[in-house]
């Protein structure tokens, strides 16, 4: 008898077919779905609305950099959206990953018309990657400033960032500068005491 993940990875190949699969694998008892970014948003309709999948329920969605995966090299595009899917019918998770085919200007389709939830999930995702999602109808930034530059979720954005806002009092309003933090190594301080536990 197959088990629940078998029976998911089955209904995915037949419903999609094998030419709209990059990859199909479990791992930590959840099964991860691989799609390009041209057939996603066909891939989306048919996980929503295909029979023996049914995936009503937009559970997470987030941007994900991979230039330095698990400390070593990465072989591959830079930038992905990774989704995570219920279905209510068949009580069972999927975990969607689309690759934006280019890391200098990422792309990938908006899905708020399939899954309307994802609205604030891809704004989040676009402000804090720079991961652009064609079609979203109000795509802007959601936790960042207006004015903020870069996006700092990104591998290579420095810690400190490229500007700084502050209040000048003289020019009576906010305004924007280079980073005027130096880098400092900081180390802790240690306190010995002559009778410690004894």
């Amino acid at each position: 008898m197959a088990t629940k993940l078998e029976t998911l990875m089955g209904s995915l190949r037949a419903a999609l077919g094998e030419d709209k699969i990059v990859s199909l694998e479990t791992a930590l008892d959840e099964v991860t779905l691989e799609v390009s970014a041209t057939n996603w948003s066909e891939v989306a309709l048919q996980l929503r609305d295909h029979a023996q999948l049914q995936f009503e329920q937009l559970i997470d969605a987030c941007g994900m950099d991979y230039s330095a995966y698990k400390d070593t090299v990465w072989e591959g595009c830079r930038f992905a959206t990774v989704y995570h899917f219920l279905s209510y019918k068949f009580n069972v998770r999927l975990r969607v990953r689309v690759f934006c085919t280019d890391d200098s200007f990422p792309v990938v389709a908006s899905v708020v018309d399939v899954w309307p939830a994802i609205n604030w999930f891809e704004r989040e995702s676009f402000d804090l990657f720079g991961i652009v999602y064609q079609g979203h109808p109000d795509l802007r930034r959601l936790l960042t400033d207006y004015g903020f530059v870069g996006h700092p979720f990104r591998k290579d954005f420095p810690l400190s960032g490229f500007v700084e806002m502050r209040y000048d009092a003289e020019q009576a309003r906010v305004i924007y500068q280079p980073v005027t933090i130096d880098p400092r190594e900081i180390t802790p301080r240690i306190i010995r005491e002559e009778n410690y536990g004894g």
